[in-house]
Protein backbone atom coordinates (compact mmCIF):
# COMPACT_ATOMS: atom_id res chain seq x y z
CA UNK A 1 0.00 0.00 0.00
CA UNK A 2 2.83 2.35 0.83
CA UNK A 3 4.04 2.38 -2.81
CA UNK A 4 0.48 3.02 -3.77
CA UNK A 5 0.23 5.68 -1.78
CA UNK A 6 3.36 7.71 -2.61
CA UNK A 7 2.39 7.36 -6.51
CA UNK A 8 -0.77 8.76 -5.67
CA UNK A 9 0.87 12.04 -3.53
CA UNK A 10 3.35 12.44 -6.38
CA UNK A 11 0.12 12.54 -8.96
CA UNK A 12 -1.03 15.16 -6.41
CA UNK A 13 2.12 16.66 -6.27
CA UNK A 14 1.90 17.13 -10.09
CA UNK A 15 -1.27 18.27 -10.57
CA UNK A 16 -0.79 21.09 -8.19
CA UNK A 17 2.29 22.09 -10.29
CA UNK A 18 4.79 21.45 -7.13
CA UNK A 19 6.37 18.16 -8.27
CA UNK A 20 9.99 19.77 -8.45
CA UNK A 21 9.06 22.03 -5.31
CA UNK A 22 11.67 21.98 -2.62
CA UNK A 23 9.86 22.95 0.70
CA UNK A 24 12.41 26.01 0.88
CA UNK A 25 11.39 26.91 -2.79
CA UNK A 26 7.95 28.00 -2.37
CA UNK A 27 7.53 30.86 -4.44
CA UNK A 28 5.21 33.96 -2.70
CA UNK A 29 3.28 37.04 -3.53
CA UNK A 30 2.24 39.21 -0.60
CA UNK A 31 -0.88 41.71 -0.96
CA UNK A 32 -0.85 44.43 1.61
CA UNK A 33 2.81 45.96 3.48
CA UNK A 34 1.56 46.90 6.69
CA UNK A 35 1.23 43.49 8.75
CA UNK A 36 2.59 42.25 5.20
CA UNK A 37 5.71 43.85 5.93
CA UNK A 38 6.19 43.67 9.41
CA UNK A 39 5.02 40.17 9.90
CA UNK A 40 4.81 37.99 6.75
CA UNK A 41 7.80 39.08 4.35
CA UNK A 42 10.54 38.53 7.08
CA UNK A 43 8.94 35.16 8.42
CA UNK A 44 8.81 34.12 4.91
CA UNK A 45 11.59 34.71 4.08
CA UNK A 46 13.36 33.18 7.67
CA UNK A 47 11.64 29.97 6.90
CA UNK A 48 13.17 29.71 3.64
CA UNK A 49 10.27 30.67 1.24
CA UNK A 50 11.10 32.83 -1.97
CA UNK A 51 9.36 36.14 -1.63
CA UNK A 52 9.26 37.22 -5.53
CA UNK A 53 6.63 40.12 -5.67
CA UNK A 54 4.56 42.38 -3.43
CA UNK A 55 1.31 44.09 -3.91
CA UNK A 56 0.39 47.56 -2.62
CA UNK A 57 -2.27 50.06 -4.07
CA UNK A 58 0.65 52.77 -3.36
CA UNK A 59 3.76 52.21 -5.43
CA UNK A 60 5.90 53.87 -3.13
CA UNK A 61 5.06 51.50 -0.64
CA UNK A 62 5.35 48.48 -2.67
CA UNK A 63 8.16 50.10 -3.57
CA UNK A 64 9.70 50.51 -0.42
CA UNK A 65 8.72 47.21 0.83
CA UNK A 66 10.52 45.59 -1.78
CA UNK A 67 13.49 47.38 -1.48
CA UNK A 68 13.80 46.78 1.98
CA UNK A 69 13.49 43.48 1.75
CA UNK A 70 15.19 42.47 -1.64
CA UNK A 71 12.17 41.32 -3.53
CA UNK A 72 12.01 41.32 -7.43
CA UNK A 73 8.85 42.92 -8.26
CA UNK A 74 6.26 45.42 -7.39
CA UNK A 75 2.31 45.63 -8.09
CA UNK A 76 -0.04 48.29 -7.48
CA UNK A 77 -2.94 45.86 -8.97
CA UNK A 78 -2.86 42.32 -7.63
CA UNK A 79 -4.82 40.78 -10.54
CA UNK A 80 -1.32 41.37 -12.39
CA UNK A 81 0.73 40.33 -9.90
CA UNK A 82 -1.48 36.71 -9.88
CA UNK A 83 -0.76 36.23 -13.58
CA UNK A 84 2.55 36.29 -13.16
CA UNK A 85 5.34 33.63 -14.01
CA UNK A 86 6.51 31.75 -11.04
CA UNK A 87 4.63 32.34 -8.40
CA UNK A 88 3.25 28.84 -6.51
CA UNK A 89 1.31 31.12 -3.54
CA UNK A 90 -0.08 34.51 -1.87
CA UNK A 91 -0.39 35.90 1.77
CA UNK A 92 -3.46 38.29 1.44
CA UNK A 93 -2.87 40.57 4.09
CA UNK A 94 -5.47 43.58 2.81
CA UNK A 95 -8.51 45.15 4.64
CA UNK A 96 -11.16 42.57 5.31
CA UNK A 97 -13.51 43.82 2.85
CA UNK A 98 -10.99 42.74 0.13
CA UNK A 99 -10.39 38.90 0.90
CA UNK A 100 -13.12 37.26 -0.41
CA UNK A 101 -12.46 38.49 -4.08
CA UNK A 102 -8.72 38.51 -3.72
CA UNK A 103 -8.92 34.78 -2.37
CA UNK A 104 -11.39 33.34 -5.15
CA UNK A 105 -9.26 35.02 -7.81
CA UNK A 106 -6.45 33.70 -6.25
CA UNK A 107 -7.68 30.18 -6.03
CA UNK A 108 -8.66 30.52 -9.93
CA UNK A 109 -5.23 30.97 -10.90
CA UNK A 110 -4.43 27.99 -8.84
CA UNK A 111 -2.58 29.76 -6.29
CA UNK A 112 -1.95 28.52 -2.54
CA UNK A 113 -3.22 30.75 0.03
CA UNK A 114 -2.82 32.38 3.79
CA UNK A 115 -5.01 34.80 4.11
CA UNK A 116 -4.89 37.13 6.84
CA UNK A 117 -8.25 37.13 9.55
CA UNK A 118 -10.94 37.53 9.96
CA UNK A 119 -11.49 35.69 6.91
CA UNK A 120 -13.86 37.24 5.59
CA UNK A 121 -16.93 39.67 5.70
CA UNK A 122 -19.70 37.02 6.41
CA UNK A 123 -20.06 33.12 6.49
CA UNK A 124 -21.49 32.31 3.42
CA UNK A 125 -18.39 33.89 1.34
CA UNK A 126 -16.65 31.97 3.68
CA UNK A 127 -17.97 29.07 3.10
CA UNK A 128 -17.39 29.62 -0.93
CA UNK A 129 -13.57 30.01 -0.51
CA UNK A 130 -13.41 27.10 1.46
CA UNK A 131 -15.13 24.66 -0.73
CA UNK A 132 -13.31 26.41 -3.85
CA UNK A 133 -9.76 25.55 -2.14
CA UNK A 134 -11.10 22.06 -1.46
CA UNK A 135 -12.36 21.67 -5.13
CA UNK A 136 -8.70 22.69 -6.42
CA UNK A 137 -6.78 20.72 -4.24
CA UNK A 138 -4.71 23.70 -3.31
CA UNK A 139 -3.87 24.87 0.49
CA UNK A 140 -5.71 27.28 2.19
CA UNK A 141 -5.05 28.65 5.49
CA UNK A 142 -6.09 31.30 7.76
CA UNK A 143 -3.49 33.42 9.86
CA UNK A 144 -4.69 32.71 13.14
CA UNK A 145 -1.09 32.09 14.16
CA UNK A 146 -1.82 32.63 17.88
CA UNK A 147 -2.11 28.76 17.80
CA UNK A 148 1.63 28.42 17.62
CA UNK A 149 2.22 30.79 20.67
CA UNK A 150 3.75 28.81 23.28
CA UNK A 151 1.26 29.11 26.06
CA UNK A 152 -1.74 28.56 24.06
CA UNK A 153 0.11 25.21 22.02
CA UNK A 154 0.97 23.57 25.96
CA UNK A 155 -2.80 24.65 27.19
CA UNK A 156 -4.16 22.45 24.17
CA UNK A 157 -1.89 19.62 25.37
CA UNK A 158 -2.79 19.80 28.50
CA UNK A 159 -6.10 19.60 27.81
CA UNK A 160 -5.64 17.02 26.06
CA UNK A 161 -4.06 15.24 28.22
CA UNK A 162 -6.91 15.42 30.86
CA UNK A 163 -5.84 18.20 33.13
CA UNK A 164 -8.95 20.28 33.47
CA UNK A 165 -11.33 16.67 33.01
CA UNK A 166 -14.67 18.19 31.76
CA UNK A 167 -14.81 21.99 31.35
CA UNK A 168 -17.16 24.20 33.58
CA UNK A 169 -16.27 27.42 32.64
CA UNK A 170 -13.31 29.58 30.26
CA UNK A 171 -13.48 33.09 31.20
CA UNK A 172 -11.21 35.26 28.89
CA UNK A 173 -10.56 39.23 28.57
CA UNK A 174 -8.95 41.89 26.75
CA UNK A 175 -9.55 45.14 28.35
CA UNK A 176 -7.49 48.13 27.54
CA UNK A 177 -8.09 52.09 26.33
CA UNK A 178 -6.26 55.12 25.97
CA UNK A 179 -4.67 55.84 29.15
CA UNK A 180 -4.64 59.78 27.99
CA UNK A 181 -8.20 59.88 27.70
CA UNK A 182 -10.73 59.67 24.50
CA UNK A 183 -9.82 61.88 21.47
CA UNK A 184 -11.42 61.94 17.86
CA UNK A 185 -8.88 60.11 15.77
CA UNK A 186 -8.68 60.10 12.35
CA UNK A 187 -11.68 58.15 10.06
CA UNK A 188 -9.83 55.09 8.93
CA UNK A 189 -10.93 51.68 6.87
CA UNK A 190 -11.69 49.82 10.27
CA UNK A 191 -14.08 52.15 11.42
CA UNK A 192 -16.77 50.78 9.16
CA UNK A 193 -18.76 47.91 10.21
CA UNK A 194 -20.19 46.93 7.34
CA UNK A 195 -16.30 46.53 5.90
CA UNK A 196 -15.46 44.22 8.26
CA UNK A 197 -14.09 46.64 11.16
CA UNK A 198 -14.51 46.19 14.86
CA UNK A 199 -12.52 44.94 17.69
CA UNK A 200 -14.80 41.83 17.51
CA UNK A 201 -13.32 40.65 14.33
CA UNK A 202 -10.06 42.37 14.28
CA UNK A 203 -9.09 40.66 18.07
CA UNK A 204 -12.17 38.94 19.00
CA UNK A 205 -11.45 36.44 15.96
CA UNK A 206 -8.77 35.01 17.15
CA UNK A 207 -9.80 34.54 20.65
CA UNK A 208 -12.88 32.68 18.81
CA UNK A 209 -10.19 30.47 16.92
CA UNK A 210 -8.29 29.58 20.10
CA UNK A 211 -11.80 28.36 21.71
CA UNK A 212 -12.76 26.29 19.16
CA UNK A 213 -8.87 24.64 18.81
CA UNK A 214 -9.00 23.52 22.41
CA UNK A 215 -12.44 22.76 23.36
CA UNK A 216 -14.23 22.23 19.85
CA UNK A 217 -17.06 23.50 17.85
CA UNK A 218 -19.40 25.97 19.31
CA UNK A 219 -23.08 25.24 19.55
CA UNK A 220 -24.81 28.59 20.77
CA UNK A 221 -24.08 32.34 20.81
CA UNK A 222 -24.79 34.84 22.61
CA UNK A 223 -23.48 38.16 22.11
CA UNK A 224 -23.50 42.32 22.90
CA UNK A 225 -21.33 45.00 20.47
CA UNK A 226 -21.00 48.22 21.64
CA UNK A 227 -19.10 51.58 20.35
CA UNK A 228 -18.50 53.40 23.54
CA UNK A 229 -16.32 55.92 21.70
CA UNK A 230 -16.74 56.62 17.85
CA UNK A 231 -15.97 60.36 17.51
CA UNK A 232 -13.36 60.06 14.32
CA UNK A 233 -12.42 62.94 12.01
CA UNK A 234 -13.31 62.93 8.53
CA UNK A 235 -10.17 62.95 6.19
CA UNK A 236 -12.00 65.35 3.88
CA UNK A 237 -14.27 67.56 5.53
CA UNK A 238 -12.56 68.00 9.20
CA UNK A 239 -15.77 67.09 10.37
CA UNK A 240 -16.69 65.00 13.33
CA UNK A 241 -18.44 61.50 12.89
CA UNK A 242 -19.52 58.25 14.41
CA UNK A 243 -17.67 54.98 14.01
CA UNK A 244 -19.78 52.20 13.04
CA UNK A 245 -17.68 49.64 14.25
CA UNK A 246 -17.31 48.01 17.66
CA UNK A 247 -14.92 48.89 20.32
CA UNK A 248 -16.50 46.66 22.92
CA UNK A 249 -17.77 42.97 22.91
CA UNK A 250 -19.36 40.87 25.28
CA UNK A 251 -19.59 36.83 23.81
CA UNK A 252 -21.12 33.64 25.45
CA UNK A 253 -20.25 30.59 23.47
CA UNK A 254 -21.73 27.17 24.42
CA UNK A 255 -18.90 23.85 23.08
CA UNK A 256 -21.01 20.77 21.13
CA UNK A 257 -18.45 18.98 24.16
CA UNK A 258 -20.01 21.11 26.87
CA UNK A 259 -18.87 23.80 29.06
CA UNK A 260 -18.88 27.43 28.59
CA UNK A 261 -16.73 30.40 27.35
CA UNK A 262 -17.19 34.14 28.46
CA UNK A 263 -15.18 37.26 26.72
CA UNK A 264 -15.26 40.71 27.49
CA UNK A 265 -13.13 42.57 25.11
CA UNK A 266 -12.87 46.08 24.82
CA UNK A 267 -10.32 48.86 24.36
CA UNK A 268 -12.57 51.78 25.81
CA UNK A 269 -11.51 51.07 29.29
CA UNK A 270 -8.38 53.27 29.94
CA UNK A 271 -6.24 51.56 33.03
CA UNK A 272 -8.07 48.01 32.31
CA UNK A 273 -5.88 45.18 33.10
CA UNK A 274 -4.74 43.85 29.95
CA UNK A 275 -5.32 40.00 28.62
CA UNK A 276 -5.88 36.65 30.31
CA UNK A 277 -7.69 33.38 29.98
CA UNK A 278 -9.18 31.33 33.01
CA UNK A 279 -10.12 27.64 32.34
CA UNK A 280 -12.33 25.66 34.96
CA UNK A 281 -12.56 22.18 34.72
CA UNK A 282 -14.07 19.04 36.67
CA UNK A 283 -10.47 18.16 37.40
CA UNK A 284 -8.18 20.97 37.48
CA UNK A 285 -7.42 24.79 36.61
CA UNK A 286 -5.20 26.95 33.94
CA UNK A 287 -4.62 30.31 33.77
CA UNK A 288 -2.68 32.03 30.97
CA UNK A 289 -1.51 35.56 32.30
CA UNK A 290 -0.87 38.47 29.93
CA UNK A 291 2.20 40.53 30.98
CA UNK A 292 2.11 44.30 29.98
CA UNK A 293 -1.04 45.74 27.95
CA UNK A 294 -0.44 44.41 24.83
CA UNK A 295 -3.21 42.98 22.30
CA UNK A 296 -1.36 39.58 21.67
CA UNK A 297 -0.65 36.58 23.93
CA UNK A 298 3.55 36.77 24.55
CA UNK A 299 5.35 34.51 22.24
CA UNK A 300 6.75 32.06 25.19
CA UNK A 301 3.81 32.74 27.57
CA UNK A 302 3.50 31.61 31.04
CA UNK A 303 0.67 28.79 32.67
CA UNK A 304 -0.33 28.64 35.84
CA UNK A 305 -2.30 25.42 36.66
CA UNK A 306 -3.52 24.20 39.66
CA UNK A 307 -5.44 20.06 40.77
CA UNK A 308 -7.61 19.31 43.38
CA UNK A 309 -5.21 19.16 46.73
CA UNK A 310 -2.99 21.70 45.50
CA UNK A 311 -2.56 24.93 48.12
CA UNK A 312 -2.62 27.29 44.93
CA UNK A 313 -2.03 27.84 41.51
CA UNK A 314 1.85 27.21 40.73
CA UNK A 315 3.80 27.75 37.25
CA UNK A 316 3.81 24.66 34.86
CA UNK A 317 7.02 24.28 32.87
CA UNK A 318 6.38 24.54 29.17
CA UNK A 319 8.68 21.82 27.18
CA UNK A 320 11.24 23.07 25.59
CA UNK A 321 10.39 20.99 22.13
CA UNK A 322 7.34 23.32 21.55
CA UNK A 323 10.00 26.35 20.65
CA UNK A 324 11.94 25.36 18.21
CA UNK A 325 13.60 28.60 17.91
CA UNK A 326 13.47 32.32 19.26
CA UNK A 327 12.80 35.16 17.19
CA UNK A 328 12.06 38.17 19.37
CA UNK A 329 11.60 41.11 16.15
CA UNK A 330 8.11 40.82 16.94
CA UNK A 331 5.51 38.98 18.89
CA UNK A 332 3.92 37.30 15.89
CA UNK A 333 7.22 36.30 14.93
CA UNK A 334 7.34 33.04 16.24
CA UNK A 335 4.20 31.57 15.79
CA UNK A 336 3.91 32.97 12.63
CA UNK A 337 6.82 31.05 11.11
CA UNK A 338 5.55 28.18 12.54
CA UNK A 339 2.20 28.18 10.85
CA UNK A 340 4.52 29.52 7.90
CA UNK A 341 5.79 25.86 8.37
CA UNK A 342 2.89 24.19 8.46
CA UNK A 343 1.65 25.86 5.25
CA UNK A 344 4.74 24.56 2.99
CA UNK A 345 3.89 21.23 4.67
CA UNK A 346 0.46 21.64 3.32
CA UNK A 347 1.52 22.89 -0.07
CA UNK A 348 3.95 18.72 -0.02
CA UNK A 349 1.43 16.81 0.94
CA UNK A 350 -1.52 18.54 -0.82
CA UNK A 351 -3.80 18.82 2.56
CA UNK A 352 -5.10 22.04 4.10
CA UNK A 353 -3.14 22.32 7.49
CA UNK A 354 -5.45 24.29 10.55
CA UNK A 355 -5.87 26.51 11.13
CA UNK A 356 -7.34 25.98 7.42
CA UNK A 357 -10.76 28.12 5.60
CA UNK A 358 -12.56 25.76 7.10
CA UNK A 359 -11.36 26.96 10.70
CA UNK A 360 -11.86 30.63 9.10
CA UNK A 361 -15.45 29.69 8.08
CA UNK A 362 -16.28 27.86 11.11
CA UNK A 363 -14.98 31.27 12.91
CA UNK A 364 -17.16 33.48 10.73
CA UNK A 365 -20.15 31.58 11.58
CA UNK A 366 -19.33 32.63 15.21
CA UNK A 367 -18.62 36.20 14.33
CA UNK A 368 -22.04 36.50 12.43
CA UNK A 369 -23.74 35.03 15.14
CA UNK A 370 -22.67 37.47 17.25
CA UNK A 371 -23.95 40.12 15.26
CA UNK A 372 -26.99 38.55 15.14
CA UNK A 373 -27.65 38.14 18.43
CA UNK A 374 -26.63 42.12 19.30
CA UNK A 375 -29.31 43.15 16.94
CA UNK A 376 -32.12 40.68 18.50
CA UNK A 377 -31.29 40.24 21.91
CA UNK A 378 -31.40 36.19 21.14
CA UNK A 379 -28.92 33.09 21.49
CA UNK A 380 -27.85 31.93 18.01
CA UNK A 381 -27.29 28.25 17.50
CA UNK A 382 -24.75 27.56 14.95
CA UNK A 383 -25.89 25.76 12.00
CA UNK A 384 -24.31 22.23 10.38
CA UNK A 385 -21.66 21.55 13.62
CA UNK A 386 -21.26 17.59 14.36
Amino acid sequence: GTAASVMLTLKRKHHLGASTMAPSSVRIGVIGVGFGATVHIPAFQSEGLDVVAVCARREERATEAAQRFGISKTFTDYRKMLQMDGLDAVSIVSPVANHYQMTMEALDAGKHIICEKPFTLNQSEAREAWQKAEDAGLTGMIAHEFRFALGRMRVKELIDEGYIGQLHMALLKLVIGPRGGFHARPLSGGDDASSGGGFLGGLGSHYIDCLRHWFGEVESVSGQLDTHFGDRIHPNSGETVQATSDDTFHIALRFVNGGRAMMTGTSAAPFGPGGGIEIFGRDGTLVTPHAGLGFNPPPLGKILGAKPGDDALSELPIPDRLRPFSDDRDDRMMPFRLLTREFVRGIEEGISPAPSFEDGYRCQQILDAVHESSESGRVVRIQDVE
